[in-house]
């Protein structure tokens, strides 16, 4: 490694506000590799004021101000843990890129006139504690160019994962899918397909007391209930075109208990489960085959959902002539990607490069994303 290698550190909490993923990153040759990475739980108070705030409620000034400066020390020890465990001298790491805890989502749309995005994880308390410059909101300049801004990672996943001679969709399963299409000769798409993991999540979370259903074992023990998904199906989100973007705000345990009490017999809880993972896999294949006229060669699943073995094999029955793997096939780990994506991003606003995709969110122009908070 040469001595002007620069290296960054990305931080990233995503919808399902499991743990904060701290990846070390250095590039050569404008390629990530990801030196070591971090797993900092989010402890279940603090999840709790997490998912409270992102449903609208009394004094939410008061409580998203103390909640932003409670994550920003939050992400800062998870900076400071990543360091300490790599064993790499602080004083070699450029910046930090943090995407925050996004708490409001509301894209350009009829419903919202005066659309915003909102992330908390003040970058302030970040530049403090670290002494490491923070690269931080990344997302409302895109917004500010007419943009959705969201997702951000494709022009990330084209410079890491893009082919000359494959078409190939990387698919990232948080908390909300979101889809890149990366075609030779093509212009770069994506968009989210709607939930992934944010349903699944809080349904077994309700019935089981656990935070996610391993391997999907038990939606594997139910069965789909037709009825229920052919009602879920019918969100406007699923019939919009791209570009668009979606989060807790459409899809949530109040959404789903409405449908389920407009059948006349309530489905047993592991078939409601069974449903979701459907759910979760059909739109995601519907976008792809709305999305372009021939179906991607190879498809390579991030996030938390590439975990689920039970939703990857109904993927790849979907799917039955393209590869469905994770993007472990492509050197690096699905649960890293999204935090090597804020890292990449930190370096592109650092050199005064775009980080968007007009292509992939709308916006009119490419432009520089994230605020800079210098160390001192």
């Amino acid at each position: 490694m040469t001595a002007c290698t620069e290296r960054y550190i990305g931080l990233m909490s995503g919808t399902s506000c499991d743990s904060i993923d701290a990846a070390l990153v250095s590039f050569e040759g404008g390629k990530p590799l990801s030196l070591h990475t971090h797993s900092h739980p989010i402890s279940p108070a603090l999840k709790q004021q997490i998912l409270a705030i992102c449903q609208p409620g009394d004094n939410e000034i008061d409580r998203m101000g103390a909640l932003d400066r409670e994550l920003g020390i939050a992400f800062a020890e998870a900076a400071q843990a990543l360091i300490a465990s790599s064993g790499l001298c602080r004083d070699l790491i450029t910046a930090i890129g943090s995407h925050g805890q996004t708490i409001r989502h509301r894209p350009p749309g009829p419903s919202s006139p005066q659309p915003f995005t909102l992330q908390i994880a003040d970058p302030n308390q970040i530049a403090e504690i670290t002494g490491l410059t923070t690269v931080a909101d990344f997302r409302r300049r895109d917004m500010a160019a007419g943009g959705h801004g969201a997702p951000l990672a494709p022009a990330y996943h084209e410079a890491l994962f893009g082919s000359e001679l494959k078409s190939r969709a990387i698919i990232n399963i948080g908390g909300i899918s979101n889809v890149t299409l990366l075609r030779p000769d093509c212009e770069v798409l994506g968009y989210d397909t709607g939930p992934g993991n944010v349903l699944l999540d809080a349904w077994i979370r309700r019935h089981k007391g656990l935070e996610y259903d391993a391997q999907g074992q038990w939606g594997n023990e139910g069965k789909c209930n037709n009825r229920l998904l052919k009602s879920l199906l019918k969100h406007s989100f699923f019939k919009a075109r791209a570009p668009k973007s979606t989060g807790r705000e459409d899809f949530h345990m109040g959404w789903l208990e409405e449908h389920l009490a407009a059948l006349s017999t309530p489905p047993a809880p592991e078939d409601v489960q069974a449903t979701l993972l459907e759910l979760t896999a059909t739109t995601i294949t519907d976008s792809l085959q709305v999305s372009s006229p021939e179906l991607p060669d190879e498809v390579f699943i991030c996030g938390g959902g590439a975990h689920n073995t039970a939703l990857l094999n109904c993927l790849s029955e979907k799917l039955p002539d393209t590869m469905v793997c994770t993007t472990e096939a492509l050197g690096l780990s699905p649960d890293w990607v999204e935090a090597v994506a804020f890292a990449w991003l930190a370096k592109q606003a650092l050199h005064k490069l775009p980080g968007n995709l007009p292509s992939v969110t709308g916006a009119k122009q490419s432009t520089i994303l994230g605020g800079i908070y210098f160390s001192t």
